[in-house]
């Protein structure tokens, strides 16, 4: 419903005689307030049609990205048997791509890269606003 037809409702309505017209009237201006706080532009990964939220509350909160060369698991007694020069096998192909995760959830998979004497990782695939938002669940 836009705005326009809202408020010609509450015009009209405006003209109901008694305690109708006040209960009339308020129940426009709720929505009205919910037509407005719902006319946000629709972000990605959120459901259609919901508000924009104010993201600006949570901009500087700091996060953990790390990357996931692969995995292994080893007995405690391998593990105490580890010394310099020990090698780990671990479970993906070489050229396979990394895993990037945020605070332990991932998002996006990517390969080495040097950037001024740095490792860094190129994105090759992200996973999709609305993956992420379903495995926060």
């Amino acid at each position: 419903m836009s705005d326009e037809s809202v408020v010609d409702e509450v015009m009209s309505d405006a003209e109901t005689p008694g305690d109708d017209r006040a209960a009339t009237m308020e129940e426009q201006a709720d929505a009205a307030a919910l037509t407005e706080f719902n006319s946000g532009v629709d972000e990605p990964g959120l459901p259609a049609g919901s508000a924009t939220p104010d993201l600006e509350a949570v901009m500087n909160i700091p996060v953990t990205v790390s990357m996931e060369i692969g995995r292994t698991q080893i007995s405690i007694r391998n593990l105490l048997q580890l010394n310099q020069g020990s090698v780990v096998e671990l479970d993906r192909l070489a050229g396979e791509p990394l895993d990037v995760l945020v605070n332990g959830t991932l998002i996006a998979h990517g390969e080495v890269v040097v950037v001024n004497e740095k490792f860094g990782i190129r994105l090759t695939d992200v996973i999709s606003a609305q993956e992420r938002v379903k495995k926060l669940r």
